[in-house]
């Protein structure tokens, strides 16, 4: 035991001489930043230099001597004198060292107070041998001590609440670190006055406690630096709270389980049992509660900041809400009700939107499953008033019966006669109502303030914003669904007109060739073939703007170029120029049809006997029919931007989708379309498709080679 008494005193004495070191070190380094780069002009910079250089030393003795060591108590002396000269100097900071007149007694009581520490040390090294005097020595100097660090801090306070609202930036970080100072040595004397002995631990933090005290001096001694403030976060500022009330709650439990444990007996031990039970059982249910979070966020929002709400937080907090993608379950509306509602706690809300006629229909709920909304939840004056004032409604008020702007009339019923409804937040977006936000009550029950209507309305039109683009979306989707039915309808006005001209050239020669066998025959082969295309034609419909082709088949496309040449034989001169056999991968119907597309195109801009040509060749991978004629020809421009733009067309009352229909039934099939034109010369549509074995043994590629440069498709 004696041991380890000796081993904890050295242990301690070692610590001691440790914090006075660092605090001489932190005294020193402080001096040394105010003479490097503290303002010249500061009525206390000699002060401030005086004060750190004489903790310094005082702080050097005591690692030297010991705290309790007669040189060391005097220069404990010297650096209270030097702590009082500088605030009277901070005084002269100010301004105010010529209306001094009120305190001064107390400087000079101060001072006189400090002069009786030395003839205490006399007195105490005289009556060294008489324990009586010397813990009568000992009450004195410590009540000594605590009339010079009460005086001080009743300078302190005196100094920085009668400054001006300039100078506290100033007086704020020198105020602080004497504060710290004095108040650590009350506290200290306190306890040895109430113990009738130093306490070894803060006596040997004090000299630590002084050399950071002396840093935040040296802060202030310029001011640059002094204009600094400490703002801590609300997220630190609720969990320091949480972990003081966490500690305050533990320090109970000790203080009771210790009474308790006063009693003796099984009956203390059987109380001290019971009652951690009960503390238990009561952190676990009351600590982590909504409730009990929101009553410390209320509270300190109430009684430490200037404003309720951190608004860089919130609206970070918002637009992550709002923003978060279609991974999450909760609806767009659902998250834009969320991010509303978290704003002020609020645990349930509801969207309520304005329809065709201005009337208020719920459209989404949250959290909210059991209030009841009519079908119409608000008639076209609430959203006049809503719109006209753009006023969040506080329905606490209109229950009470305030009414700020007609809104008594004008707000439902079945939202007044919801206790649980708490605010309706309007969505204004470019001055119109797009709908409203209501609100329910938080856990903790408390009135809107100005500051929650301000920032409410502000969100609110910001969430009117995205939800008005989200309708917009919704209709540009809407537009492209039409856009898609009337790009099928042209479509099939388009091989209509087709088919019509093949009729009316078919009429045409019936009146000049009707009595001729071979013409009817041909003319009931013609008949029967336009039949079977507009049936094709209604088949395929469903499949226009899919972009998929199904039966792909193996198709020759030298037979394929001879049908086309007796097709159009009649209408205008065809001739094809290679028969070399050509087996592609297409579905023959489409293929026809795109062709049919290609020819027709070439026929319109050629003269009447100028003739086509189609040319068939093949090569390992891939067959090619070539359609030429030697018509007017394009622009590079028009071939590069409206050539197969859909509804742009050269031709007076041309549709301009046959171009495009053509390419995208040969994209589906696995091709591609090649397109070389000069003005005035012709041009030369190619269609390329991948030869049947080739395909098969490459079927992701069919094993095409690159595409040239005037590959169009």
């Amino acid at each position: 035991m004696e041991g380890s008494a000796i081993l904890s005193s050295g242990v301690g004495q070692f610590a001691s001489f440790g914090a006075y070191f660092a605090g001489s070190v932190l005294s020193a380094g402080a001096g040394l930043w105010v003479a490097r780069f503290g303002d010249r002009e500061r009525p206390d910079r000699s002060a401030t230099l005086i004060a750190c250089a004489v903790t310094a030393l005082w702080c050097a003795l005591a690692a030297l001597q010991g705290p309790e060591a007669t040189a060391t108590a005097l220069a404990v002396s010297l650096r209270n004198f030097a702590y009082i000269f500088l605030i009277l100097r901070l005084f002269a900071a100010d301004g105010r060292d010529e209306s001094l007149r009120p305190i001064r007694p107390v400087i000079i009581t101060l001072a006189l107070v400090e002069v009786f520490q030395p003839l205490l040390l006399i007195v105490d090294a005289r009556v060294g041998l008489m324990p009586d005097l010397v813990a009568l020595t000992f009450e004195v100097s410590v009540i000594l001590n605590m009339l010079v660090a009460v005086g001080a801090l009743m300078l302190l306070h005196n100094l920085y609440a009668g400054a001006a609202a300039s100078s506290r930036e100033i007086l704020r970080w020198s105020a602080l670190g004497l504060a710290g100072i004095f108040a650590f040595d009350l506290n200290l004397f306190t306890i040895a006055y109430l113990g009738g002995e130093h306490p070894a631990f803060l006596l040997g933090l004090r000299g630590l406690v002084c050399g950071v005290m002396a840093g935040l001096l040296a802060f202030s001694a310029n001011s640059a630096s002094a204009s600094l403030q400490l703002r801590p976060s609300r997220a630190v500022t609720f969990q320091t709270l949480s972990l003081l009330l966490i500690g305050s709650y533990m320090l109970l439990m000790v203080l009771v389980t210790r009474s308790l444990a006063l009693i003796g007996g099984d009956i203390a031990r059987t109380s001290q049992i019971v009652f951690l039970t009960l503390a238990v059982v009561l952190a676990v249910a009351w600590l982590p509660s909504h409730r009990m979070r929101g009553w410390l966020r209320v509270t300190a929002t109430k009684h430490l900041f200037q404003h309720r709400y951190d608004y860089r937080e919130e609206w970070l907090r918002f637009t992550r809400t709002v923003g978060r993608g279609s991974s999450v379950s909760a609806s767009f509306h659902e998250r834009a009700i969320k991010a509303i509602a978290d704003i002020t706690d609020s645990p349930a809300g509801l969207l309520l939107v304005s329809d065709e006629e201005a009337q208020l229909e719920l459209i989404e709920r949250w959290n909210w499953p059991m209030i009841e909304v009519p079908a119409i939840a608000g008639e076209f004056g609430l959203t006049r008033l809503l719109e006209r004032h753009n006023h969040v409604l506080d329905l606490g008020e209109v229950r009470a019966g305030v009414d700020h702007h007609g809104e008594l009339a004008q707000v439902p019923r079945w939202l007044v006669q919801a206790e649980d409804a708490w605010a309706l937040v309007p969505l204004i977006h470019f001055d119109r109502l797009v709908g409203c936000v209501v609100l329910a009550r938080p856990w903790i029950r408390r009135r809107l303030d100005w500051e929650d209507f301000d920032l409410l309305r502000v969100v609110g039109q910001q969430l009117a914003s995205y939800l008005a683009e989200q309708a917009g979306q919704q209709a540009l989707m809407d537009a492209s669904r039409f856009d898609e039915f009337n790009r099928r309808m042209a479509f099939v006005m388009h091989d209509i007109k087709n088919l019509a001209s093949q009729l009316s050239l078919l009429a045409a020669n019936a009146q000049k060739h009707a009595d001729k066998p071979a013409f009817r025959a041909d003319m009931l082969v013609t008949l029967r073939a336009s039949s079977e295309k507009l049936n094709a034609l209604l088949a395929r419909l469903g499949r226009y703007g899919a972009g998929q082709v199904e039966a792909i088949g193996e198709i020759d496309l030298a037979t394929l170029a001879s049908t086309l040449e007796k097709q159009f034989a009649s209408a205008h001169p065809i001739s094809v120029t290679s028969t070399v056999e050509a087996r592609v991968l297409a579905h023959e119907e489409a293929l026809e049809q795109a062709l049919i597309h290609l020819v027709q195109n070439a026929v319109d801009a050629s003269e009447s006997d100028a003739p086509i040509y189609l040319d068939v060749s093949v090569d390992a991978v891939q067959g090619r029919l070539d359609i030429v004629d030697s018509g007017c020809g394009m622009s590079p421009e028009f071939v590069r931007t409206g050539l197969f733009k859909p509804f742009v067309s050269s031709k007076q009352g041309g549709f301009g989708i046959g171009a495009f229909e053509a390419r995208e039934m040969i994209k589906a099939m696995g091709g591609r379309l090649q397109v070389e034109s000069r003005e005035g010369f012709g041009t030369r549509f190619s269609v390329i498709l991948p030869v049947s074995e080739t395909a098969r043994l490459f079927p992701n590629n069919a094993g095409e080679p690159p595409a040239s440069s005037q590959e169009v498709a």
